[in-house]
């Protein structure tokens, strides 16, 4: 079979392709996105991590302790670039990297374990012990502090081989005693933003026992709760425990003063507001037979709002004398309402900066992984950060941890539970990826 060739067509076809050609030959690799360099930083990274981590799990140090926990991390961060200041409020560390003109990032890790024997089957559990009211007892990073440390880790390292992709100056800071809910503010009171410079945002990570790995949830708005631990030191008149008319009973004016106070939420609190008050213990008395002069009550309140705090105080306070009158109490024996003037203060996600978070959240897992959530009545000291005169927007996230499976098999631990653990690897990966997108996308060039 013979083809004649149209000499025209064949012009024709050649000029048509010719913009395709010059695209093959010019236009060189696809665009490298952030997510890609995240990603293949993290695959040479991840191994270090959670070798990183497991050492950490081991060691863990309780609330004003974490003396080598504050060196390890403050030789980690020195190691890829970072100035490193130590002892800031108690063993607290402030590393800081500036690259050109931009804002400010505050990023916190807490560092704390807590006094309790781990009992997780892991080959890394825990192998410290402290001193813990008199007793010589087992310490465990029960809350995560341990994959906060690693995530923000990871993240320093991140953003320290990226620095061609933002311009600003990183402020990552390691607190102690969060446990004890004192750290933020001892690092604070220690001239925080006076030394090292008022950030621009705030961000902030929790590990969560009930979210998916793979998986980061966040609130627009309040998050976490103010927290209190309040006292009610109820006098009385002891007697006989045969002789009951002779006394003016503590132990029966405690036990009206906690059914009346329940009633603080239920008839006295906004429907729309939230509030919890809880009686936690009961102390009072020494024997069967004994009237005690004496009882305390010791009461955990979990508000958001300020009004609605100070409602509760001051209804703590006529509840409490309104009974010691009403059984018989002469003044100088009215209850004692003892409430402390430091607290953890409830921690608000600013609308703004969540949003933005959140959108970036979605770039580096995917918008299905990331998800907006219920605040809860947990306490964090975090707050402080946001909460100083210069008014600096913070943010906090839950980075999730355990399997579906776990959660679906109706036993999965919570949080301060001596069988609580993350799942390394993949928690790791995915703290690191959504904080260092986050941070990119605040600071990009």
């Amino acid at each position: 079979m013979i083809f004649t060739l149209d000499v025209t067509y064949i012009k024709a076809m050649t000029y048509q392709l010719l913009p395709f050609l010059f695209f093959l030959l010019f236009s060189g690799p696809a665009t490298e996105t952030d997510q890609d360099r995240i990603d293949a930083h993290l695959e040479d990274d991840i191994d270090y991590l959670v070798d990183f981590y497991k050492h950490r799990h081991m060691n863990a140090e309780i609330s004003l302790e974490e003396k080598e926990t504050a060196k390890e991390l403050a030789a980690e961060m020195r190691k890829v670039g970072y100035t490193v200041t130590e002892g800031v409020g108690g063993y607290g560390i402030v590393a800081v990297m500036k690259n050109g003109d931009g804002p400010q990032i505050l990023y916190r890790t807490d560092m704390d374990a807590l006094p309790m024997q781990e009992k997780t089957d892991l080959d890394y559990t825990s192998q410290l012990t402290t001193m813990w009211n008199g007793e010589k007892v087992g310490t465990m990073h029960s809350c995560g502090h341990d994959m906060h440390m690693t995530t923000w880790l990871g993240t320093a390292r991140a953003l320290a081989s990226m620095k061609d992709k933002w311009t600003g100056t990183l402020m990552f800071i390691g607190q102690p005693a969060e446990e004890i809910g004192a750290g933020a503010r001892m690092m604070l009171d220690a001239g925080l933003y006076e030394r090292f410079g008022v950030p621009d945002y705030g961000l902030g990570l929790h590990c969560n026992s009930s979210l998916p790995i793979g998986k980061v949830a966040t609130v627009s708005g309040y998050i976490m709760a103010n927290t209190e631990m309040i006292d009610i030191k109820i006098k009385g008149v002891g007697a006989h425990g045969a002789s009951p008319h002779q006394s003016i009973d503590p132990i029966v004016v405690a036990s009206m003063i906690i059914m009346e106070i329940q009633t603080i939420v239920s008839r006295n609190i906004k429907p729309i507001d939230d509030a919890v008050v809880t009686v936690g213990a009961i102390k009072g008395g020494t024997k069967h037979n004994i009237i005690p002069d004496e009882v305390t009550l010791q009461l955990t309140v979990r508000t958001y709002k300020e009004e609605v705090r100070l409602l509760i105080h001051k209804r703590l306070r006529e509840i409490s004398r309104g009974i010691a009158i009403a059984s018989g109490l002469p003044e100088d024996l009215m209850p004692e309402v003892i409430i402390p003037e430091n607290y953890t203060p409830s921690n608000y996600n600013d609308p703004a900066l969540t949003a933005n978070f959140m959108t970036s959240a979605a770039k580096a897992i995917g918008e299905e992984n990331a998800i907006y959530t219920e605040p809860t009545m947990g306490g964090e000291d975090f707050a402080w950060y946001g909460k100083t005169k210069h008014d600096v927007p913070t943010m906090m996230y839950w980075l999730g941890t355990v399997t579906p499976e776990k959660i679906e098999s109706g036993s999965n631990p919570g949080l301060h539970s001596p069988f609580y653990f993350p799942v390394p690897k993949e928690t790791i990966a995915t703290g690191v990826k959504v904080s260092t997108q986050a941070m990119l996308d605040l600071m990009a060039k």
